[in-house]
């Protein structure tokens, strides 16, 4: 598909969705404490949204800057500003959220990170989008909207107030 033929979906609709997808997900698994967990910087702005919408008590944000394998093709993110979370992740379920599932190399980094900080029982993981293109055979719980574009597209998530999906 060309830029022109892809429609996106709406960011602030699937959001909507996600969230409503979550309650579920976190009464059928029965999660007790769910710390939503975003990457920065448009996976952030959808776990804040989230929480807002959830009315969870805490978020907590990764900057994978420095878990990357692909430093020699994207190189060192000048702008890292550091993770926040909280004192303790020991045991807690988390609900990692990222903007686009592609590769799975991201959400590996997620991850790293993650268990570098404790283990937690579980990791559910939320995109707003898949675009597959699977590098490591990562998959997502939740996803907003599945869609296929060029090797060469790359889909942007702005924000944080609207949330707006572009291609390019």
């Amino acid at each position: 598909m060309t830029s022109s033929a892809t429609a996106l979906p709406d960011a602030e609709a699937l959001c909507q969705q996600l969230s409503s997808d979550i309650k579920q997900l976190i009464a059928e698994k029965e999660l007790k404490q769910p710390l939503l967990i975003g990457i920065r910087t448009g996976g952030a702005w959808l776990a804040q949204r989230l929480q807002q919408s959830l009315e969870l008590p805490e978020l907590g944000i990764l900057d994978i800057s420095f878990y990357r394998d692909d430093f020699d093709e994207r190189g060192l993110a000048t702008q890292a500003k550091g993770s926040e979370l909280p004192d303790s992740i020991e045991d807690r379920a988390i609900i990692l959220v990222d903007d686009v599932l592609m590769s799975g190399r991201t959400i590996r980094a997620a991850m790293n990170e993650i268990f570098d900080y404790g283990r937690p029982t579980s990791i559910h993981l939320v995109s707003l989008l898949d675009i597959g293109q699977r590098q490591l055979p990562i998959q997502a719980d939740l996803v907003g909207a599945s869609i296929t574009i060029n090797p060469e597209q790359k889909i942007k998530l702005s924000g944080p107030n609207p949330l707006q999906l572009s291609i390019g």
